[in-house]
């Protein structure tokens, strides 16, 4: 049975509650989601900033919405979770092994805070390249079913690492998704293959809300990063020892195991 972390001295603050979410990640525990209580999206994003103090650098974002019009939420990625493609996953970290295929955008610029707000324009130039990605779910909750979405939030939505695919040159036309068409495979078997079927897929305005999100949070978007925008193909569960694979229109396969 998984043993929830205890509290952290200084109870649920922000630092506390990411304190606890720093140790249940580093030492393979759980954390009851009601230790959290962040009781906005403010409150949430605030633990996220903490917690990424404690683990180590942003390696890039992810950025999602439940359908247009929908406000995006976002989760900063640690830099030590973007691995490389084919990599394999191992150990007592790697339990819920959720699969997502998304499309991810690397910046080629800076985008720091300023007074103006940032426009579609202003990302077009600077995103460099667009890849094929998996994002691997996992959970600090030890009630992750039943936890509400400000806690989730907090915990990165969610995110467990990012395996990356090869890169290819960015064109505007990859900020459409309506079309984008997915496939995964888990041990070489089709589990879905989807076409336009991305909740939210006007991916620059994504990237948009993203750069003035992060620029209001005071750290803005920062060239070499990567912002992954949401699966094409919903969440499916891999079970231990899975081959996973995943092509997403004529962009390069990009494959993990477990």
């Amino acid at each position: 049975m998984t043993t929830a972390a205890a509290p952290p001295p200084g109870g649920l603050t922000p630092a506390g509650a990411a304190h606890a979410l720093y140790l249940a990640r580093r030492d393979g525990r759980r954390v009851p989601s009601a230790l959290l209580q962040p009781a906005s999206r403010g409150e949430a994003y605030a633990i996220q900033d903490a917690t990424l103090a404690a683990i180590g650098p942003v390696g890039g974002w992810k950025v999602s919405a439940l359908a247009p019009g929908h406000e995006p939420t976002c989760a900063p990625l640690p830099a030590e979770g973007l691995l490389p493609d084919g990599a394999r996953l191992q150990g007592p970290a790697w339990r819920l092994r959720g699969i997502e295929a998304e499309i991810g955008f690397q910046l080629g610029t800076d985008l720091p805070p300023r007074a103006a707000p940032y426009t579609l324009a202003d990302l077009a130039r600077a995103v460099e390249s667009v890849l094929p990605v998996i994002e691997i779910v996992e959970t600090r909750l030890a009630d992750w079913f039943g936890a509400d979405a400000h806690a989730q939030l907090a915990d990165l939505l969610s995110h467990g690492a990012l395996v990356l695919g090869r890169r290819q040159p960015f064109a505007p036309a990859w900020f459409d998704l309506r079309r984008a068409e997915a496939a995964l495979h888990f041990d070489g078997q089709t589990v879905a293959h989807t076409v336009g079927e991305h909740p939210s897929p006007d991916a620059g305005a994504l990237l948009v809300w993203l750069a003035n999100h992060c620029a209001a949070r005071g750290a803005g978007l920062k060239a070499g990063q990567i912002v992954t925008s949401g699966s094409c193909t919903g969440m499916l569960f891999a079970s231990a020892g899975t081959a996973v694979r995943v092509e997403i229109g004529e962009l390069a396969t990009v494959v993990v195991s477990f």
